[in-house]
């Protein structure tokens, strides 16, 4: 962890709501001005799409487990290294995974390849990070113990599932059948490496429908908002000087499920983000500029001397 160049970072599966996590961020980042470098992590997949879809024919054809969420997958160690280097310097390198042609086209690639990596040139005051493996933690490598805020994004399965599945057919053009078969072929690797890591996060956002979602391979639409709750549970509220009572009476029909755990209304989700994390990070941010400041002000000044 580093006090100096803090890292905040939402860990999910695929699918299962990070993106919209990302874009409440955003607006406290804009709303404070805050600059932060921002990473994504299908940038640390270690495979372009054609390359993946080799590998995991290889994979199949042997019999060996091989998906996105594991480490055959993904560049863990190199994942770990921009964190560390971050935190010691505020400084990164980053590119983009290109999902589909939108993407792509301002870099006349096609879809499913990576851009360059780049130095991130732009001073900012946070690294943002928003993936798979913000926690992951395995032999090699241990990503959790360089992020001061984890949070984690983790739907009821069935949900993440409906998610997933019409997230890739509308938006990136998968037949449903790959879909599924994809969500099968992850499941070594999903209870591996994707759940251990909401048992080391600060907290967790929990979105449960209140409609049927028995049979998520048939469902024809995604619950709204105002057709779940969300669940939020933090490891330790006294942290982040949580007050629960404040988000009570800010935050309609919310209620204490737990002495750790607030349930809100599905809608209201990005309301208690800035809520909660407004403060949050205004306050490391806050911490951060003033190391910096006092960094700069003990480096020692040379002067020039004329020796005639």
């Amino acid at each position: 962890m580093s006090a100096k160049h803090p890292i905040i970072a939402v860990t999910g599966s695929s699918g299962a709501g990070t993106t919209s996590v990302k874009s409440a961020f955003e607006h406290i980042f804009i709303r404070e001005s805050f600059f932060p470098c921002l990473i994504e992590g299908d940038s640390f997949h270690r495979y372009d799409r054609r390359e993946m879809e080799t590998e995991a024919k290889k994979a199949l054809g042997s019999g060996e487990n091989f998906s996105h969420f594991g480490p055959e997958a993904n560049l863990f160690e190199e994942l770990e290294q921009q964190f560390i280097n971050y935190g010691k310097s505020g400084t990164c390198k980053v590119r983009k995974y290109l999902h589909d042609e939108r993407e792509a086209l301002p870099y006349d690639q096609e879809p499913g390849t990576f851009t360059d990596w780049e130095d991130h040139r732009t001073e900012s005051d946070l690294l943002f990070y928003e993936g798979l493996h913000g926690g992951i933690v395995n032999e090699n490598v241990n990503v959790a113990a360089h992020v001061d805020l984890l949070i984690g994004v983790v739907p009821v399965v069935n949900l993440e599932w409906i998610q997933k599945i019409h997230r890739d057919i509308a938006e990136r053009g998968y037949r449903p059948e790959v879909v599924t078969n994809t969500i099968l072929r992850r499941m070594y690797d999903y209870i591996h490496y994707i759940t251990p890591q909401f048992s080391r996060t600060d907290v967790n956002f929990q979105r449960v429908p209140t409609v049927d979602t028995s049979n998520p391979f048939i469902a024809r639409d995604i619950p709204t908002p105002d057709e779940s709750f969300v669940v939020i549970r933090f490891s330790n509220p006294r942290k982040f000087n949580i007050d629960f009572c404040y988000l009570q009476a800010m935050i309609q029909g919310s209620f204490m499920s737990r002495r750790n755990t607030i349930v809100v209304p599905g809608g209201k989700m990005g309301l208690t983000i800035e809520l909660v994390f407004g403060p949050v990070i205004e306050k490391i941010v806050q911490k951060s500029k003033a190391l910096k400041n006092r960094m700069r002000r003990k480096k020692p000044v040379y002067q020039t001397v004329s020796v005639v």
